[in-house]
């Protein structure tokens, strides 16, 4: 398996319940969440393209 993929699948399912929680009351929280997963995908990306 190519390093970095898990970090970016991962970030996006992070993202994807983390968008699915700014519709309800903990915007904040879910705010936070999708950046976290965000923030993995941007990492899993980079580690994607730098061990082609």
């Amino acid at each position: 398996m190519r390093e970095g993929l898990i970090p970016a699948v991962l970030g996006t399912v992070v993202s994807a319940s983390g968008a699915s929680m700014l519709k309800s009351k903990y915007k904040l929280l879910g705010v936070g969440v999708l950046g976290f997963g965000v923030a993995h995908v941007i990492l899993g990306a980079i580690d994607l393209v730098e061990h082609r």
